[in-house]
């Protein structure tokens, strides 16, 4: 028996603010998962990527 999973995300990344230089800049990240029609913002890349990789998993 073949399993089929799909997990599917779009993410963007703005730009929310700089601060003393370009070196500390903050992100505000929203990913949204296309199968559960959610969204959920972050603040770093890291705990985008754990939320995805734990949703993933979950499929």
């Amino acid at each position: 028996m073949e399993i089929n999973q799909i997990a599917s995300f779009v993410v963007r990344i703005q730009l929310s603010s700089v601060e003393n230089g370009p070196s500390r800049k903050q992100w505000r990240i929203k990913v949204t998962h296309v199968q559960e029609e959610c969204e959920s913002l972050f603040e770093s890349m890291e705990d985008a990527m754990e939320y995805m990789k734990n949703t993933a998993e979950k499929a």
